[in-house]
């Protein structure tokens, strides 16, 4: 019998802009969230962290980054005193990605953030680096929240996909119109906010990370032939399973987009890369899921730009695709990432694996995280 666990789970994600946290009560009967909380960094701890992802860190630097985070998740790591409760008795910390390469001939990837300094606010057990046990059994180490959106959004008689719009945008296919299980497929699909995001920090000298209910681009008019181009780009057409991060559609893509648009202006600019993420959304479902879903739930950061989703509604007009996000279910948008982790966590001090093979690519089922306790 799975035992019942109070859990924390804690993601911060590609965009590098801050931390959720989420307490989840996790058992048999399944999973339900409890409180949910942010934190955003400091400015000098996100430069930190975007110039480790760039690469532009010497390695005591990397390591003081790597502490310096620790601490961080740990400061912020108890509920508010508005909705403080029981202490969590686990908890699953992603941490920060600053590389992923999942190629079979040398896969590799690395999350900062040292869970000791967890360990001991909560004086629990801390389950991390998640994703290098799948990685060594063949597989990508993503999407690892697949078993999560199963668990809780799968239905019978539906084929439902969940779309995480982070920094990068993943799906999770469940479709249960027969068999005793859904089959799942689950992917990244490319870019989300990580562009949008990069591109609002340059254009606005780093006074803003993000645009902020798609203000700039609801302003601004996408460029059809800058798209065109942009869509041809290999990664979209590459078969699952499959996964990317920053090392594609970061840094190296947007020096490159900002040239291609150099003559346009800033809101321009902005709603050209808001559109190019819902493009490469669809084409991927068209390419690559055995058909469009009835329901497509929206989740992530990007899920609370309007502008964003409207640009990915508009890719499924004509009624057959029912367009909604996490909200409208009873899952905040910003939960279902930590809420993920949390499971994963849980999952891991069962004894039962975290992954699905079908859609990392692993050889094998394997038990994810590394255990850290008091």
């Amino acid at each position: 019998m799975m035992k019942q666990r109070l859990v924390l789970g804690i993601m911060s994600g590609t965009s590098i802009d801050g931390v959720d946290y989420a307490l989840c009560r996790v058992g048999a009967r399944g999973l339900d969230l409890r409180a949910l909380w942010s934190a955003r960094f400091p400015s000098a701890l996100r430069a930190a962290l975007h110039a480790a992802a760039r690469g532009d860190l010497p390695s005591h630097q990397l390591a003081q980054a790597h502490h310096d985070l620790g601490r961080f998740y740990a400061r912020h790591a108890l509920p508010p005193k508005a909705v403080r409760g029981p202490r969590p008795a686990l908890a699953g910390l992603h941490g920060q990605t600053v590389f992923h390469n999942p190629s079979r001939r040398r896969p590799a990837t690395l999350q900062l953030g040292e869970p000791a300094y967890l360990v001991e606010r909560l004086r629990a057990p801390v389950i991390s680096n998640f994703r290098a046990a799948d990685m060594a059994a063949g597989g990508q180490g993503a999407p690892l929240a697949t078993v999560f959106h199963q668990w809780v959004f799968a239905e019978r008689g539906r084929h439902v996909c969940v779309n995480n719009l982070g920094g990068i945008s993943n799906v999770t296919s469940l479709d249960w119109r027969r068999g005793a299980r859904p089959a799942v497929l689950a992917f990244d699909t490319g870019p989300a906010n990580v562009l949008i995001d990069l591109a609002m920090r340059v254009l606005s000298s780093g006074k803003l990370n993000m645009d902020r209910n798609g203000g700039w681009a609801a302003r601004g008019a996408p460029r059809e032939p800058l798209l065109r181009r942009w869509l041809a780009h290999a990664y979209f057409r590459k078969k699952p399973p499959k996964s990317t991060g920053r090392e594609l559609f970061g840094e190296p893509f947007f020096e490159t987009a900002m040239r291609d648009m150099r003559r346009l202006s800033p809101c321009d600019k902005v709603a050209t890369l808001t559109e190019f993420t819902a493009r490469s959304l669809a084409l991927n479902y068209r390419l690559h899921l055995p058909s469009l879903p009835s329901r497509l739930i929206l989740t992530g950061g990007g899920a609370a730009n309007p502008v964003l989703v409207r640009a990915i509604r508009r890719q499924f007009a004509g009624g057959q695709v029912e367009v909604l996000t996490s909200d409208a279910l009873g899952w905040p948008v910003q939960a279902i990432e930590p809420a993920a982790f949390a499971l994963l966590a849980h999952l891991r001090m069962e004894g039962k694996p975290g992954n699905l093979p079908q859609t990392t690519g692993a050889r094998r089922s394997a038990l994810l995280g590394q255990e850290s306790r008091w």
